[in-house]
């Protein structure tokens, strides 16, 4: 029997000995597994004073060993919990941060700290997807956190920043396919160019890519000489985008005959 064993048997047991010993003349001592309500207090204490200090470190350890500590119906847990997935987090351990994050809105999702766990744990999500260019895998896990607060808290007081959040995380996807686009627009691939930059626009048409992309569509269009896609391309522009700034050198507004003021062109 290992030793580590032995000594969770002389605990659980009461015995007095492992494996040999006389149980008779070695008496257990006496053993407290509950910390007082002082010792968690002053536990407490220091773990919130290292996490002042952002010695992410040892907060984490602290408010771990709370998590241990803590009664179960302790109104602390939430936020040691929180406490515990922002020191992971500040010490860029983010999956463990995610893990922690959740855990507060899966173990307590009845607490006000609920909502906040799910933010901070798409937010640590999002910090794994470094640039636009990347693998979105963690993006999407980011936006899939933030639309769940959306849809187990809409009445929080956190869903207007996570819908910030995800507002943030379009313009990378936006800003992703723009890139693609570019690459094909670069190489005269103007077919795949085109597949990019029409599910720019549709998929995020509040981006700021969007206009870009439409301008790039007519571009593309061009150089195929559709004449009218250009024509059905630069209506959409003029009406989605009226203020874009490539608008006028993209689609330049038709010319007025000369007989008459608005007549259509041709007449």
């Amino acid at each position: 029997m290992k030793p580590s064993t032995c000594r969770v048997l002389l605990i659980l047991l009461g015995a007095t000995a492992c494996g040999g010993g006389n149980p008779e003349t070695t008496p257990a001592p006496a053993t407290n597994l509950v910390a007082t309500p002082e010792k968690l207090d002053s536990l407490w204490n220091e773990a919130v004073a290292e996490f002042t200090d952002r010695d992410w470190r040892n907060a984490g350890i602290l408010f771990e060993r709370l998590m241990l500590e803590l009664p179960r119906r302790d109104p602390r847990q939430p936020m040691a919990r929180l406490s515990l997935g922002e020191a992971r987090l500040g010490q860029k351990s983010y999956l463990q941060a995610v893990r922690e994050f959740r855990r507060v809105a899966d173990e307590y999702p009845n607490d006000s700290l609920a909502p906040v766990g799910l933010l901070r744990a798409g937010d640590a999500y999002a910090k794994l997807w470094r640039r636009p260019e990347l693998d979105p895998t963690y993006g999407g896990q980011a936006v899939a956190t933030w639309q769940e607060l959306l849809t187990r808290y809409p009445q929080s007081a956190y869903a207007d920043t996570a819908r910030t959040r995800i507002a943030g995380l379009n313009e990378w996807y936006a800003i992703k396919e723009y890139k693609a686009a570019s690459f094909y627009m670069r190489y005269k691939l103007y077919d795949s160019a085109i597949l990019y930059l029409k599910d720019l626009v549709a998929t995020y048409p509040r981006t700021a890519q969007a206009p870009r992309a439409m301008a790039s569509l007519v571009a593309a269009y061009r150089k195929l000489g559709y004449v009218e896609d250009v024509q059905e391309m630069c209506t959409f522009y003029r009406t989605n985008y009226p203020d874009a700034e490539g608008l006028a050198e993209s689609c330049p507004a038709p010319q007025v005959a000369d007989g008459g003021a608005g007549a259509p062109p041709g007449s």
